[in-house]
């Protein structure tokens, strides 16, 4: 899941309609960045938000940030933490704010005129970032402050936002000789340009250039009438109506493998998946991958690190890339085995029915939706009825209700970017204004894969008054179609839980600081997303909310039942493909520059090969389709997921042992430990002052059928 982090520039939007006829705008010269946001809430004015507006607000927001760094640097005073760290930590309003809001319209409903904007304003974004960052004057005083610290009456928290703005320009530079500081300057432009070009082609590769159209309605043998359906409709607005029309993302793709009995159409619809951004066309991904890699080899060794990899793991909680790559070979050694195990029940299974050929990769879903059925006597369409998308966020909304008191009501008379986006209030449990929650479910071809949680506004402080978040979360979920409610099935269930997890982590945020409120390091950001998964499953949950969209009937125990027991199905095979991206991400980013990666298909297969990965299953992403640390924030960071699952299990395995998953007293310690305070001290700090010790490993061994 593609979930990007909250207090870093994030990539992710989506197409802001423009201004309605006879409308008037607010904000400087009419265009509303300019100016506090006048709305209810001072939630984005999407209808009044024209693509228009973006560039000049971008230009001025620069300028103005550019005159606040500049007021820093004149200031006679001595420096001190108000007049330099504070004035510093607050700058960029409406730089933020136009950021925040651009490049989440981008990522959720681009258009060619925002992807545009993108690449005229992503270098112009990086050369102002590493003005700054290298500015000699602006450092000096960082420095002395940093330097006279501990003795100049500073509580904690500021000391610690002393350090982290020390530490950040450490590492962007600010101790370089100016020629390597230029050379700095150009990878960083280089890179944001690359990751732009990455992002788009992925776009084209997944939603324009591929798409399965069946015109033989025998062709559909095997598929649920719901899958079906589904198919006629994107037939329907594609112009094609009396077809039924495939794509590649994954609410399209998943249910054909599962499913179609045509085994050459399945093997069609998975290479067009598993090839994109490697065919060859003008959407093809390899140099660009393999550009990123050198230059960030580059990078790094200018900063004194020696591979990309050690620069970015030395900010983490794993500290060292030595320990990663024990971290994920102990996990392949032990998913490995019984990824095999699973490989063989497929085979026997196809040769019991006469298939008469060995299992490919896009055999595998088909085959074991069979085993599932055989071994749980599952069949996830009996499932999905009773997930339907309104129920199961009702659902996670009743979790958080129960574990932290507090409150959902939705909302209709908020600007949103696209029809389909649903608006909720938060409030605490004494009807305090918490913050204002986005949910955007379904895919279209303005959007970007996968599901993530960001902000327009996050939480924090301006002039001594709190700043209530505004929260995003973006899926790609299986839609409506003709009286049929969108229905999940069990990943995209638990999807909505993990993404509504980091949703919290941005609500309940607190902290004075920008650069610390909220911030943690990269492989414990999915510890508040992770953590939340584990109650969608529990038999006390489920009876909360799977409950069956016609009749209303609870979810029956014996399907509650087949839920559990089915927990470890294809475990596998899920932990094989995620510790295999993992290690190709690690293998990467290992490289010392020159980095030159000739061929990285080849790389690809040497890396795999290495781990004795078997041909069925393909690393989760190629390297040409790898949006997580290409175009996602998470360059040598892919194996974060699996780091912080160690913590999430941990974690819930506290709730268990208490006798009670909605523990008030749990609930309370980790809400202010491990998500509203969570950026007061170090990761694994935070963790023990809820947890009371480090966390064990042998919880997810256990959850996982590892162990």
């Amino acid at each position: 899941m593609k979930n990007l982090l909250f207090l870093l520039l994030v990539m992710a939007t989506s197409l802001l309609t423009g201004c309605k006829e006879g409308q008037k705008t607010t904000g400087d010269n009419g265009n509303p960045f300019l100016t506090e946001f006048t709305t209810p809430f001072q939630v984005p004015p999407f209808d009044a938000i024209d693509t228009s507006h973006y560039l000049p607000a971008f230009i001025e927001g620069m300028k103005q940030h550019n005159e606040e760094i500049e007021a820093i640097c004149n200031n006679t005073a001595a420096p001190d933490f108000d007049n330099t760290i504070l004035a510093f930590d607050k700058s960029g309003k409406i730089l933020t704010r136009v950021s925040k809001v651009f490049f989440n319209v981008n990522e959720a409903n681009t258009s060619d005129k925002l992807q545009e904007i993108a690449k005229k304003v992503s270098p112009l974004l990086s050369q102002h970032n590493d003005e700054i960052s290298m500015n000699a004057t602006l450092f000096a005083r960082i420095k002395s402050v940093y330097e006279k610290r501990n003795e100049s009456g500073l509580d904690a928290q500021q000391i610690r936002v002393v350090e982290k703005y020390y530490r950040d320009f450490e590492r962007q530079g600010a101790n370089l000789p100016k020629e390597q500081q230029d050379q700095l300057k150009k990878i960083n432009e280089e890179l944001s340009m690359l990751s732009i070009q990455f992002g788009d082609n992925m776009l084209a590769e997944t939603y324009k250039n591929f798409e399965l159209v069946i015109d033989n309605k025998a062709d559909l043998d095997g598929l649920p009438e719901g899958v079906i359906a589904a198919a006629a409709d994107a037939a329907k607005q594609a112009g094609k109506e009396g077809k039924w029309v495939f794509t590649l993302s994954k609410p399209s793709m998943i249910p054909f493998l599962q499913y179609a009995k045509n085994r050459s159409l399945r093997e069609k619809i998975y290479r067009g998946y598993f090839m994109r951004g490697n065919n060859g066309n003008a959407n093809d991904n390899k140099k660009i991958c393999a550009d990123m890699v050198r230059l960030r080899a580059e990078k790094a060794k200018l900063l004194g690190y020696e591979n990309y990899a050690a620069y970015v793991i030395d900010e983490n909680m794993a500290k060292t890339t030595a320990n990663v790559d024990d971290f994920l070979s102990k996990l392949m050694t032990a998913a490995l085995p019984l990824a095999k195990k699973e490989l063989a029940e497929l085979q026997q299974i196809a040769d019991k029915e006469g298939a008469g050929f060995k299992l490919e990769s896009w055999d595998w879903w088909f085959y074991a939706e069979k085993l599932r059925k055989q071994k749980y006597d599952l069949d996830e369409n009996e499932l999905k009825p009773y997930f339907s998308l309104d129920n199961v966020r009702d659902g996670m909304f009743a979790v958080a209700t129960k574990l932290y008191g507090i409150t959902f009501a939705k909302l209709t008379d908020l600007p949103v970017y696209q029809k389909d986006v649903e608006t909720f209030e938060v409030k605490e449990a004494d009807g305090k204004h918490l913050g204002i929650l986005y949910l955007d479910y379904y895919p279209r071809e303005t959007k970007g894969g996968g599901a993530w949680c960001t902000d327009f506004r996050a939480s924090g402080w301006d002039n001594g008054k709190k700043v209530d978040p505004v929260i995003s979360v973006v899926c790609n979920f299986t839609p409506p179609s003709g009286d049929t409610p969108a229905l999940l099935n069990w990943d995209e269930t638990t999807t909505l839980f993990h993404e509504f997890g980091h949703a919290l982590h941005g609500l309940f945020t607190t902290g004075k600081y920008t650069r610390t409120a909220g911030n943690v390091p990269q492989d414990y950001v999915e510890l508040p997303s992770q953590v939340l998964e584990n109650w969608a499953g529990e038999p006390e949950v489920l009876r909360m909310y799977a409950k069956h969209y016609k009749t209303g009937e609870v979810i029956p125990d014996a399907l509650i039942a087949k839920i559990q027991n089915s927990g470890l199905f294809n475990q596998g095979f899920d932990n094989v493909e995620y510790i295999a991206a993992s290690i190709l991400d690690m293998d990467y980013h290992k490289l010392i520059a020159p980095a030159e990666v000739g061929d990285v298909v080849a790389f690809e297969k040497a890396a795999m090969d290495k781990t004795g990965l078997i041909s069925e299953i393909w690393p989760r992403y190629r390297t040409t389709y790898f949006s997580h640390i290409f175009d996602g924030g998470y360059a040598a960071g892919y194996y974060v997921y699996l780091w912080a699952a160690v913590l999430d299990a941990d974690a819930f395995d506290y709730f268990k042992q208490s006798g009670d998953i909605f523990n008030k007293d749990l609930a309370a310690s980790f809400r202010k430990n491990c998500l509203s305070e969570c950026g007061d001290d170090e990761g694994m700090v935070q963790y023990k002052k809820f947890r009371g010790q480090e966390p064990s490993i042998e919880p997810l061994l256990k959850k996982r059928g590892l162990k």
